[in-house]
């Protein structure tokens, strides 16, 4: 299918920051550009405001003024909905209410030729209910952006029920075109990123209520050990907790209240305080005039008489961590063993899942120390360690030390399942496995939506093929059975692979 050609006009509904992003795309592409707001001088509101940001780029000599200026004179502020008759595609991206839009939608159907393709940049509401009173629903589509849309890459292309296949096509086709990554979804609840992303947030909201750490380290965790681009913390202080709470509640409702997506009481409490974020000035942080960020916990630089490292059996993902200490000038000492670290009193090992307190039981291991995951061993910053608590001062000094002589901060939390970062990664490639089952939208679309709708370092399918469907399984088997809750289930699509023991890509 081929994309819209650039002599078709474009129409984009709704002037706030959204809608005049989109405009701005679609303009950069060739488009003529219709922009509609209900709110007298919104429209021309929203160009200036195009006009304003890329004037910087002219500012910086990364955009020649001629080309500003061409792109602003496509892009026509209008006042009334029949103005946009000649549009070839109109896409809405107006407040996310269900009957505003429906009528939105039936009144652009009397207005538009029947040709026209109208779009959606909805981020939460079924398609298919919107298209649901539309005589023609199988012209409409979702076209989710992600904001700032001139500058986020993901295009998300939702099929309602009744959206024709052509229309699908076209629109993923003229995103690309747009020099955008579009993917394709069904018309589910919260469709990819915001269905699949829910456990970044939760797990660590949940590990704040429980008192693991607190929200710094759990953001520093995220970033330097996951290599996530901002922690849950910073993230939802940029969205804003009003609106990711709202995302939320919306989901686990959708779900009939699956216990997968239980909204945080902390986080509620925020919203109801009004500590909506950046935009609030408050939220986990506070970002009034002067105010210092929080530094995470870090432990105190340790010293250990301990002179190898003795490495028992397979050490799996540790591989890299060992190499790296081997490389800082430390003996390393190999020996069949369990798959662990021992080095002084530490007994070092892999998180699986149990608490250490746990598995330092089963495993008559008093000094165990358990590791969490970290994207590359090889060049993580900060690592997260949680120690059993028959674990001695010194087992817990001679962990630290360890891993400092890499060059490794190390943030002790309390024990709690899984940790943070590998319970973390293993709750969303759980969930975007049971998106695959559900035929919400491919492997290969889920991963590159994660990566390029919210920057994560890998997409959660391709992580877990890379880890191993054992482990993860292991690791969930073993969060669900400490928490005695079904919120932990392994996906059954990640079942059968593991026990078929094959990848999501093999």
């Amino acid at each position: 299918m081929q994309p819209l050609a650039t002599d078709i006009s474009v129409a984009v509904i709704g002037a706030g920051a959204m809608g005049s992003g989109i405009a701005q795309v679609a303009a950069q592409a060739g488009h003529r550009v219709f922009l509609l707001d209900q709110r007298e001088g919104a429209a021309e509101a929203g160009r200036q405001n195009v006009a304003r940001q890329l004037q910087r780029r002219v500012d910086k000599g990364k955009l020649e003024q001629s080309v500003l200026d061409e792109l602003l004179d496509r892009i026509q502020p209008v006042s009334e909905l029949n103005e946009l008759a000649e549009a070839g595609l109109v896409i809405e991206a107006i407040v996310e209410d269900l009957d505003i839009k429906r009528t939105l939608l039936a009144n652009l159907e009397d207005v538009c030729d029947e040709k026209a393709i109208l779009a959606t940049n909805t981020s939460s509401i079924s398609v298919t209910a919107l298209g649901a009173n539309m005589k023609h629903p199988e012209r409409l589509v979702g076209m989710h952006f992600f904001n700032p849309a001139p500058l986020m890459a993901l295009v998300e292309v939702i099929k309602g029920l009744a959206t024709s296949d052509e229309v699908a096509q076209s629109v993923y086709a003229t995103a690309v075109q747009w020099g955008k990554k579009p993917v394709t979804a069904t018309s589910t609840p919260g469709f990819i990123v915001n269905r699949v992303a829910r456990p970044f947030y939760a797990e660590s909201l949940r590990l704040l209520q429980e008192q693991a750490t607190d929200s710094a380290t759990l953001d520093a965790i995220l970033r330097e050990a996951g290599s996530f681009r901002m922690g849950p913390f910073e993230l939802t202080d940029l969205i804003g907790h009003d609106v990711n709470y709202a995302v939320t509640f919306s989901v686990f409702n959708a779900y009939y209240q699956d216990s997968r997506f239980l909204p945080s009481l902390v986080q509620k409490e925020l919203v109801e305080a009004g500590r909506l974020g950046r935009k609030s000035g408050q939220g986990f942080y506070s970002y009034a005039e002067g105010a210092q960020k929080p530094e995470p916990a870090t432990a105190e630089a340790a010293s250990s008489d301990a002179d190898a490292l003795i490495v028992e059996g397979n050490p799996g993902p540790l591989a890299a961590l060992v190499t790296r200490l081997r490389e800082s000038g430390l003996n390393v000492i190999e020996r069949d063993g369990p798959g662990r670290l021992c080095f002084g009193d530490a007994v070092l090992a892999l998180t699986d899942g149990r608490m250490a307190t746990e598995r330092a039981s089963s495993e008559a291991c008093n000094n165990l120390i358990l590791l969490d995951l970290a994207f590359d061993y090889a060049k993580a910053s900060r690592l997260a360690i949680a120690a059993a608590n028959q674990a001695s001062a010194q087992a817990v000094n001679d962990a630290c030390a360890l891993l400092q002589k890499a060059g490794i901060a190390v943030s002790q939390i309390s024990d709690r399942p899984g940790l943070v970062v590998m319970r973390t990664v293993a709750t969303l490639a759980n969930e975007a496995a049971d998106a695959v089952l559900h035929g919400v939208a491919s492997i290969s679309d889920i991963d590159l939506a994660m990566k390029a709708g919210l920057n994560y370092p890998e997409g959660p399918l391709r992580w877990s093929d890379n880890l191993g469907l054992s482990l993860l399984h292991t690791v969930l088997t073993h969060i669900q059975h400490s928490y005695g809750e079904d919120r932990y289930r392994p996906a059954l699509l990640l079942r059968k692979n593991r026990f078929a023991e094959q990848g999501f890509y093999s």
